[in-house]
Order: C-alpha cells, then sequence, then structure tokens
C-alpha cells in the first residue's frame, strides 16, 4: 500500500487482504495473519491546515473501537490502550500501524475476528473467542464509515474532540502502566490521561509527570 501511495493513489483508497505473507505489527513485529481476520489499510492525503500527521493514530483508533463496539455486545470490556491498540476483556484484539510517505499516511488494520494468535508477552483474544461470527467484509464496511466521519472531525475542529473520545474510551484515570521505551528501558507509573498533543501523561512514583511520545504500554494488574 505504500507503493501505491507513492504512485499517487487517492485519499480515501481501501485495500484488503483475506490472507498476509508479510504482516507487520508496530516496532517491526510480525502480524501473524491467518484467514478469517481483517488486514485493511487506507491512505490518508494530510492537507496543509490539517493537524499533525501523527495524531492520526489516536483519530484510527477512535474509529476502529467506534467500529468493533457496535458488534459487542453492551456488557463486553472494550478498551483503548496508547496509542491505538483495541483491548476486549483485557486482552489485545487489533493492531494499527502508520506509515508515511511525503504527504501520504498509510494507516494498516489488522482485528482478529475469526482467530488470534498466541504472544509471548501479552494476551489476545479475537471476536469468534467471544461468540461473536463476524465476516472481514462486513467489519470494513463499518470501519470504513466511522474513520470517514473522524477524519471530518479531526480536520474541521481539530484534535480536541478525537481526543476526548479516546480518553472516554480508555482504561481509568490512575490504571499502573508499565512503559518500555524505545531504548529498552521499562518506566512504571500511573496513566495520567493525554496531552494536547495526544502524547501518553504518566505519572510517576515521585508525583512528577513524565510525557511519553513512543513506546510499548501494558496494563498492570
Amino acid at each position: 500500500m505504500l507503493a501505491l501511495a507513492q504512485g499517487g493513489v487517492a485519499d480515501g483508497t481501501w485495500l484488503r487482504a483475506d490472507v498476509q505473507s508479510g504482516g507487520r505489527g508496530r516496532l517491526g513485529r510480525a502480524w501473524a495473519s491467518p484467514p478469517g481476520n481483517l488486514y485493511a489499510s487506507t491512505i490518508v492525503r494530510v492537507l496543509a491546515g490539517d493537524p499533525p500527521a501523527a495524531t492520526l493514530a489516536l483519530v484510527a483508533a477512535v474509529a476502529l473501537e467506534e467500529a468493533v463496539s457496535a458488534y459487542l455486545r453492551a456488557n463486553d470490556d472494550v478498551k483503548l490502550k496508547w496509542p491505538n491498540d483495541l483491548i476486549v476483556g483485557g486482552k489485545k484484539l487489533s493492531g494499527i500501524l502508520l506509515e508515511r510517505a511525503d504527504d501520504a499516511v498509510v494507516i494498516g488494520f489488522g482485528v482478529n475476528l475469526a482467530a488470534h494468535p498466541a504472544l509471548p508477552d501479552r494476551p489476545t483474544t479475537s471476536l469468534a473467542s467471544h461468540g461473536i461470527e463476524l465476516s472481514p467484509e462486513a467489519l470494513l464496511e463499518t470501519l470504513a464509515e466511522a474513520l470517514a466521519r473522524w477524519l471530518s472531525r479531526w480536520r474541521s475542529e481539530g484534535l480536541g474532540p478525537i481526543r476526548a473520545r479516546w480518553v472516554a474510551r480508555a482504561h481509568p484515570t490512575g490504571s499502573a502502566l508499565s512503559v518500555r521505551q524505545p531504548d529498552g528501558t521499562t518506566l512504571e507509573g500511573l496513566f495520567d490521561g493525554l496531552d494536547q498533543s495526544g502524547a501518553l501523561m504518566l505519572r510517576l512514583a515521585d508525583g512528577s509527570r513524565h510525557v511519553m511520545h513512543a513506546g510499548d504500554v501494558f496494563l498492570l494488574d
């Protein structure tokens, strides 16, 4: 999809795969891609006057949460984890990867519908594990509509409404987090919301606040 973006494919174009041979997650991880799950990417062309392109991670997250929640039961525990993981019943359901080429941002979505991998460092789940049968085509239709709405708000109203929606769907303020930083070190603290740019705020044991712009976040029991 990145090559298509560089070749001038239009804003809003979607591409879906039945399976992937080289799926990737954040930080270069391999992404298991069995059939029956959703693997889809879209292109957003960043325009003059748009909010910072990096905040599209939050736009993608709230759109996916809205789309998936349309098929879940009212008592299903759905949460967002920074920056854009969707957690159902305390387990990871999906991943989102953003890549940029010139004015184009490619947003890739991977959602466990029919199956989920066993990962060594985090629990995972699928909609099938919650008794929900959903085709990739159906979820993509809902997701594309949700993303178009949230992109429109992002462009017309700025990050504020997206940030507010994200915080409302996240784990509660004060949740204990462990953050593995890009240099490999780990920082622990309490979730203290997002700053105005969408960065994660972590309250440390000494009472100070640490702002995280990158890292791998784990919820602590």
